[in-house]
Parts: C-alpha cells; structure tokens; sequence
C-alpha cells in the first residue's frame, strides 16, 4: 500500500501533513511526498519536509499508488494554480483511486472538476467564505463538517480535522 502526499514548497499546514502521516506510517502504509519542486518544504510553523517527487514526475506515476492526499495552509493556494497539480487531481480520480484533500485543498479538487454533484467540505471562517463559493462554483455541494466523504473522496475542513482525516483515509485504505 503507498499514497502520495503533495505539500506546498512552502507554507503547507503542519499538522495537516505530520498528523495524517504518522497514522498512515503506524498503518504500515509507504507515504510519498510530492511537491511543485523535489527538495526540502518548509511548513507555516516550520515542520520541515522532504519532498522525493516533483508533481509533474507524480502524473507518469499514478498507477504505483493508492491514494493521493493534499494537504492545506496558504501555500496550497500555489498548488491550486499549478497545471500539473489539476492533472495529477484528474488521473487519480479517473482510475477510481482515493483522492483527499484538507482545508483549502478542497477547492483544487474543485477546480480539476472531480467535486462536481459531490459532497464536500473546505476551510472558511465568519469572514473568508471564498472557499466555499469555489467548491460551489465548480458544483460541489458544501457540507459544514469536519470531514466529508462522498464516494472515493475525503475532505476535511482544516487543522482541527487532521486526526480524523488521517483515520479517515486509513480506514478507506483498509
């Protein structure tokens, strides 16, 4: 069993990426981590990580994996705007492979087309509902709870959700 995990270069959430790595190690599960560059990534409280993968080399390797999982923080936003990263969404989700994705990750599910007529949550707060007008912009049907699961995708609205989110994909892996 082995997922690949994309994080932002910089600025991912912390313990949106550790928490769900330690329960999927525990598992037994090989994680991958994938970003827009191979090398060294930096969180926002500085966890540091050691992306193996560049996304673009990820998209020629879908089929070695089970899943594939994305973690937020701001950085996110750079993922969300990355051709690759909106292909590699696609390919896993076209081979009918878990998709998971964390805080405001959710809105690159959406903008790679998989959310639509799916249930789904993201980050928001009382003044950014952004977030939530992306999803439903590209048809998804916002759901305010920690995490949603609507088929072969997992979503979780931020930091507070991370544990769940890990066990929630482990479960699904299992």
């Amino acid at each position: 069993m082995q997922v690949l995990y994309v994080i932002a270069p910089q600025d991912f959430r912390d313990e949106e990426y550790f928490k769900p790595l330690e329960i999927l190690k525990k598992a037994g599960i090989q994680v991958i981590t994938a970003s827009l560059r191979k090398g060294k990534c930096i969180g926002m409280f500085g966890g540091n990580a050691n992306a193996e993968l560049s996304i673009k080399e990820a998209i020629d390797k879908v089929d070695s994996f089970d899943a594939l999982i994305i973690a937020g923080g701001s950085g996110a936003v750079k993922l969300r705007e990355d051709s690759d990263m909106i292909e590699l969404v696609k390919k896993f989700y076209e081979k009918k492979k878990l998709v998971a994705a964390i805080c405001i990750s959710p809105t690159i599910l959406a903008k790679a087309g998989i959310l639509k007529g799916k249930q789904a949550t993201v980050w928001s707060s009382a003044l950014d509902k952004s977030n939530i007008n992306l999803l439903q912009k590209y048809g998804a049907i916002y759901k305010e709870e920690k995490v949603v699961i609507d088929d072969n995708i997992v979503t979780a609205s931020g930091p507070e959700a991370a544990q769940q989110f890990g066990e929630v994909i482990l479960r699904k892996l299992r």
